[in-house]
């Protein structure tokens, strides 16, 4: 059973400082390909703070550099070593290093009605500007949470120098489930893990006793749903986090599977097999009522509903080969990108066959796999069905899901047959392909929503 995590921001910095109006900023529409310098010094810190201060300042770097807008000026470069999170900078040595924006911290902790908290505060400078610049509004930002949640406390304070300077949502404050796999092919033990979003805090929820699949975060990120073959029953599942329970998803007669949380969290999407035929079902999770989206004598499965709710995407070979259909979930008709009107709309048209379809949080977006001429790849294509773009090509690439600010597609490959699966990432440009460090074979990632 997993702690509920509560790290809290509790406090602002005082304006100490004039702040910046017309800063560093880190253009990322069409990808970087000069990464922006930024120096982020050893957070100060005292006695047994040291390490953690440490610590906390390689996850913001790292979390940055991961990104790859950022290259990390080495510590061996800097020229100022007396920094203070109340004083301004010599910003003379840090332009002499060609450094755009500097990072200063500190590290301590405090004891409320007697609990130990650590506390870590911040300030962004614009080097050449020789100015602050705001985090969420502030000149400074202090976060304070239990000890052993230090790790959030750098990903919140990632996230904050990251939307300073691009402009764009956070997402490292976030977690990942995901299917870690482990023994010979014939016999594979597949469980559910969930770890944070680099990688790091790896935790295992089920035992391998039964294979499962497919997991997805819910809103709250407190529930997770997925497919296990419990008593070789393929079903769909719910696991609360908090507590650790489990629990089957509906009195389905048949094989349920691809499931995914409505927008609300209110009900799950999914799958149901009947006579060889599939078709899409919501279950909401209140009224315990189940309602059929669709119902066609062709495969329908793998929905994914849209940020308003109001349509979901699906794979059908309705059309002869898998492709990707468009339908609003009341089931009434809707104007397709060809001119008619229609219950489910074609948005896919390209050569090969197309798969696991994901709705970008932004609503742009449309995130799939596609296999052609002998490999996969990760694709995004408008809702409109234009602008299909493919961002990676390999032996296996399957399974996209989304950051949670729709910038970033994590996914699993195999890189050759035989290969275990890994976990990937891949920006929105298709520049920064990064491989996502796990403890064994990994398939299945899905990304929650940002952590409160």
């Amino acid at each position: 059973m997993l702690k509920k995590l509560t790290a809290t921001l509790v406090a602002g910095l005082a304006m100490l400082f004039p702040v910046a109006q017309a800063e560093v900023t880190v253009n990322i529409s069409q990808g970087v390909l000069k990464p922006t310098p930024i120096a982020i010094p050893s957070f100060e810190a005292s006695g047994d703070n040291v390490q953690l201060a440490a610590d906390i300042t390689a996850v913001v770097q790292n979390d940055l550099l991961s990104t790859g807008l950022f290259t990390i000026t080495p510590q061996s470069a800097h020229i100022q070593r007396d920094l203070s999170i109340n004083a301004q900078p010599r910003f003379a040595d840090w332009k002499i290093i060609q450094t755009d924006a500097l990072v200063v911290g500190e590290v301590d902790t405090v004891t409320v009605e007697g609990v130990e908290f650590i506390r870590a505060s911040v300030r962004l400078w614009d080097v050449y500007g020789e100015e602050v610049m705001r985090l969420e509004g502030q000149a400074g930002r202090r976060f304070t949470a239990k000890p052993e949640d230090w790790r959030r406390i750098a990903h919140k304070i990632a996230d904050a120098i990251y939307t300073r300077l691009t402009g764009e949502d956070p997402y490292f404050d976030s977690r990942v489930v995901y299917i870690a796999e482990t023994g010979p092919k014939d016999a594979r033990v597949k469980r559910l893990a969930i770890m944070d979003s680099d990688g790091a805090n790896v935790k295992y929820l089920t035992s391998g006793t039964f294979t499962v699949l497919t997991p997805r975060f819910s809103p709250s990120n407190q529930q997770i749903t997925y497919m296990s073959y419990e008593n070789n029953r393929p079903r769909v599942y719910l696991f609360d986090i908090q507590n650790g329970r489990q629990e089957v998803l509906g009195n389905f007669q048949n094989m349920t599977f691809a499931p995914r949380f409505s927008r609300d969290g209110q009900s799950v999407l999914l799958t149901q097999a009947n006579s060889g035929n599939s078709d899409i079902f919501i279950r909401d999770l209140v009224t315990q009522g189940t309602r059929r989206l669709t119902d066609h004598p062709a495969i329908d499965t793998s929905p994914s509903m849209s940020p308003d709710g109001r349509q979901i995407v699906f794979n059908s070979d309705r059309g002869g080969s898998p492709q990707l259909y468009i339908m609003n979930t009341d089931g009434t008709p809707l104007t397709c990108p060809s001119g008619g009107r229609d219950t489910a709309c074609r948005i896919t048209f390209g050569s090969g066959r197309y798969s696991t379809p994901v709705w970008s949080p932004r609503g742009d977006l449309i995130a799939f796999t596609k296999q052609t001429s002998g490999k996969f790849h990760i694709g995004v294509i408008g809702v409109d069905g234009e602008g299909e773009r493919l961002l990676t090509e390999a032996y296996l690439d399957e399974g996209p899901e989304w950051s949670p600010n729709g910038r970033v597609i994590t996914f699993f490959r195999e890189t050759s047959p035989g290969a275990g699966p890994k976990l990937w990432s891949v920006d929105l440009t298709g520049r920064n392909l990064r491989q996502i460090p796990t403890p064994t074979d990994a398939s299945d990632p899905a990304w929650s929503p940002l952590l409160n």
